[in-house]
């Protein structure tokens, strides 16, 4: 019997880049493939009750190689750069090993390896071995176009943006199809870097890389950024379009049987009391607020978020990790008042099943941090949002949730109660029957492309025979 393929998927070292490769992997499994899904030890070590090879999924292996980075480092946003010059100088030679003996001595030689975007040196070594490489891109299509285009925009001296005297409102040039859209504050946080800093010089390379790849996969569906991938398409030799994911993972398999991937992709056990806790609460009432696992904020942007909320009356799920806030001023007490108001209409837990939580009848609005995978499971959803961005693609994906899908509001580089309060009510009062009208439309575009015939579920089938063929 002939042998299935066996791909290696390799994320970068991040659970937001972490997430949608397990769903990719979980799909493919579904799909008689063999999988071998490769994190740093660090991470392997951080993520709870990652599932070893069993009846649920039987072709699927986990395996690990170091970051090159001690136990004890903190592995944060505001290191990120020495974990990107260790992925490069240590974990590159580990992987050219593993790949090596996977693809040499094993008794299941790998067929193809699905490397993330930003892990450009996964490209490198799988040439030099003869195995063929796809790029995975975790952000968004609408980020990646501006990273390809940073070669012009640094010719055309329009980079970095953010300078004392820098007019952030300012209209970008150079990158074809955003025109009179995309402003200085929404290009992609790096941008924001001076140009020769380590972590700019990385995501040039990294993009560099992108284009020599056999394909691209991205996390979206057709129908949502058509102008957008009319941009990238002629750049890759072929480009998959298999998102959501998350929806197309529910096309796909029957939950009640199987268990989903993402149910053990946590870097902490979910508090289901507040699942609970919504099912008290009216229709459409509650504001769920989450900013994601790598950002961080200052204890008075977490003063002035808490005002806004209270001071908003609408009940308030807010996921708050305990490694949210900087510096030993976290651990400060809170006011009193916010206290009172937390008390009779909030509800506060380090960790929530974002996904259960969103499709909650209860939950009527998203404060989001606009990662993509948040951005899309919103969408999914259906829940209208309240954006805050500080990182990676984080600046433009609010841009588009507000002035190109119209689904929510912008607040990017902001952070007073008064606006805070202000966009709450707007998006669960004033203003949420016209993003309604527009999330509609959006939320059933997403659930046709996932459905059976739809361009999501036919891309990931192309996927997986394009892969069966190499």
């Amino acid at each position: 019997m002939e042998h299935q393929p066996h791909i290696l998927l390799l994320p970068f070292p991040a659970l937001g880049h972490i997430k949608p490769l397990l769903s990719l992997a979980e799909l493919l499994c579904q799909a008689g493939l063999h999988v071998t899904f490769l994190n740093t030890d660090h991470m392997h070590r951080s993520l709870t009750r990652l599932p070893q090879p069993s009846s649920h999924f039987p072709t699927l292996y986990f395996d690990f190689i170091s970051d090159g980075l001690p136990t004890d480092h903190p592995r944060n946003m505001k290191l990120i750069g020495e974990l990107m010059i260790s992925l490069k100088s240590v974990t590159k030679q580990r992987f050219r090993d593993l790949l090596a003996e996977l693809s040499t001595k094993s008794e299941r030689p790998v067929t193809c390896v699905i490397a993330d975007g930003i892990m450009s040196f996964a490209v490198d070594i799988a040439k030099e071995l003869g195995v063929r490489v796809i790029t995975f891109w975790a952000f968004s299509p609408c980020c990646l176009w501006p990273f390809l285009c940073l070669p012009k925009l640094i010719e055309e001296g329009q980079l970095p943006v953010g300078g004392e005297d820098d007019d952030m409102d300012r209209m970008v040039k150079g990158v074809p199809g955003m025109e009179g859209l995309l402003r200085r504050r929404d290009l992609p946080s790096i941008c924001r870097r001076q140009l020769d800093s380590p972590i700019f010089q990385f995501y040039v390379e990294q993009i560099k890389a992108m284009t020599q790849t056999s394909a691209l996969i991205l996390n979206t569906f057709d129908r949502l950024e058509d102008p957008t991938l009319s941009y990238i398409a002629p750049l890759f030799s072929k480009i998959y379009t298999i998102g959501p994911l998350t929806a197309l993972l529910t096309s796909h398999i029957e939950h009640d049987i199987l268990p989903s991937l993402s149910s053990f992709n946590n870097l902490c056990e979910a508090d289901r009391s507040c699942m609970t806790w919504l099912d008290s609460q009216s229709l459409r009432s509650v504001v769920y607020v989450s900013f994601g696992t790598t950002g961080l904020m200052k204890r008075s942007q977490l003063l002035e978020f808490w005002h806004g909320l209270v001071n908003s009356g609408k009940p308030f799920l807010w996921v708050v990790r305990r490694d949210d806030i900087e510096g030993a001023e976290a651990e400060h007490p809170i006011p009193e008042e916010l206290q009172v108001g937390t008390k009779e209409r909030g509800f506060l837990v380090d960790w929530a099943p974002q996904e259960e939580v969103l499709a909650h009848q209860a939950v009527g609005g998203f404060l989001t941090h606009n990662g993509w995978n948040s951005t899309l499971e919103g969408i999914v959803a259906g829940v209208p949002m309240v954006c805050w961005p500080t990182l990676a693609d984080q600046q433009i994906n609010s841009r588009w949730v507000s002035e190109v899908w119209r689904i929510g509001l912008d607040m990017k580089d902001t952070c007073d109660r008064s606006t805070i309060e202000m966009m709450i009510r707007a998006v669960m009062e004033e203003r949420r029957e016209e993003m309604m009208r527009s999330m509609d439309r959006i939320v059933k575009l997403a659930h046709d492309c996932v459905n059976h015939g739809g361009s999501s579920y036919h891309n990931l089938d192309k996927l997986i025979e394009d892969i069966k063929e190499i």
